[in-house]
């Protein structure tokens, strides 16, 4: 329907080229065809501030995120007491930590769930069980019921911010696709402050606690009233053959001069995908707060792969601090300045790399077909590492001391340098298509 001669022989030709050079070709199409239009590449884009609205709202699931992984760093103690199980640390952590099994079943089953009923509907069923566990986690009498609650939460919280990366990468236009991206971070970034800044008072009000975990439905709420007035993505409209409606989101996401652009560039990626089912094979085999500021203005100046690669080696840097601070146990104020100035550069570099280009990057790589599934799958791995790390952290402290921790610490990050190095390629710039024409394997 949308086809051109010229699209079908630029599919088969990029089928036969690496992916560098998948890239750089599309490039060169890319500029001859401004060129032949006559238009240099501003009167080419689509105006940003159509998606902002739809990407904002997506965002809410991102906020809910952070504020659910801090409400209850501050109020653990009074909730332990009001709930009779003060100086219980089995109990405690249970509280903290039941989030993540939550997390990992929502984690599992969002990329079956967005693809199954849509990106908008799955955010709205996001949103439910965070205002259920909310209301749970807010009237409980007993930990049963807290920790129902916090079950609940988690299911929310696995599912909400791979759907947010998916529906941000979707319907963002290309040049800015790195900036809205980043807006994932910053409103996690801005749900812990929240939460951290609502627990103030916990210690000052007698059953503070419970208006914590109420305030924390109606951010919930808005997501999923909001949605309703949001653009469906039409990647996934066009997957499900609803053509007309892709269309029609096309125009309110970019414009209408932009609609039979935007709809060939999804047939031409239509045409690369040969099997319409996806296998499990194909899912594991295919292809803070101020430095994610920092990274919002730099994601789409500087490009994914430069921010991963100065992120991971700052966080190698920031290792090696750690390893020469635990060194010296004959100067406690050097030790000091170099483990406070460690943990600060660690947070700096994670934020401006490694925490908000992943959850932007993955979605671009990652095939139309599949995009949802792997999507899941990266984060429910990311769940279960984290899990580990805070399950042991303490322990192999303990049992291996901190020259050696934080020197894995360190060779993993210098791992990652090198993997990045030798196996990401830029996706700055580039349409969900053009990234996944350039990256079908060479015949």
């Amino acid at each position: 329907m949308w086809g051109r001669p010229i699209l079908r022989d630029s599919s088969s030709m990029h089928k036969r080229l690496s992916s560098r050079e998948g890239m750089d070709l599309l490039d060169r199409e890319g500029n001859s065809e401004r060129s032949q239009n006559g238009m240099g590449q501003e009167g080419t884009q689509p105006s940003s501030r159509l998606s902002l609205p739809h990407v904002c709202v997506a965002t809410i699931s991102s906020f809910l995120f952070g504020y659910h992984t801090g409400v209850v760093n501050e109020p653990l103690e009074s909730i332990a007491l009001d709930l009779g199980f003060g100086g219980n640390t089995l109990a405690e952590g249970l509280v903290v930590s039941i989030c993540l099994g939550g997390a990992f079943v929502g984690c599992l089953l969002s990329g079956w769930i967005s693809d199954g009923i849509g990106r908008r509907r799955a955010f709205q069923l996001s949103a439910l069980p965070m205002i259920i566990g909310a209301s749970l986690s807010a009237t409980t009498k007993n930990l049963e019921g807290m920790l129902l609650g916090r079950l609940f939460v988690g299911i929310g919280m696995g599912l909400g911010p791979p759907v947010a990366s998916l529906y941000v990468t979707e319907v963002s236009p290309s040049f800015v696709r790195g900036t809205y991206g980043s807006f994932i971070q910053i409103a996690t970034c801005l749900g812990i402050i929240g939460a951290l800044f609502i627990g103030i008072l916990t210690k000052e009000i007698l059953g503070w606690w419970r208006v914590c975990f109420w305030v924390s439905a109606i951010p919930a709420a808005i997501l999923a009233v909001g949605m309703e007035f949001c653009a469906e993505s039409p990647h996934w409209l066009y997957k499900q053959g609803k053509c007309v409606e892709a269309e029609a989101e096309f125009e309110r996401l970019l414009g209408g001069s932009h609609v039979k652009s935007a709809m060939a560039e999804l047939y031409r990626s239509d045409r690369g995908d040969d099997m319409e089912s996806v296998r499990f094979s194909d899912l594991i085999y295919g292809r803070n707060f101020r430095g994610s500021f920092v990274a919002m203005l730099l994601m789409d100046k500087l490009g994914r792969r430069v921010l991963l690669l100065g992120s991971f080696m700052g966080m190698a840097v920031s290792m090696g601090l750690q390893v020469t601070a635990a060194t010296l146990h004959n100067q406690a104020s050097e030790a000091l300045y170099l483990s406070v100035g460690g943990m600060l550069l660690f947070v700096l570099t994670f934020a401006l790399g490694a925490g908000p280009v992943p959850g932007l990057l993955l979605p671009e790589i990652f095939p139309s077909r599949i995009r949802a599934k792997a999507m899941a799958i990266c984060m429910c791995v990311h769940w279960v590492v984290n899990f580990f790390v805070g399950l042991l952290f303490l322990r192999l402290l303990e049992q291996l001391g901190p020259q050696i921790l934080y020197s894995i610490f360190s060779s993993f990050c210098l791992m990652a340098v090198f993997f990045v190095k030798r196996n990401i390629v830029e996706t700055k710039g580039k349409s969900l298509q053009e990234i996944e024409i350039a990256l079908l394997p060479s015949e």
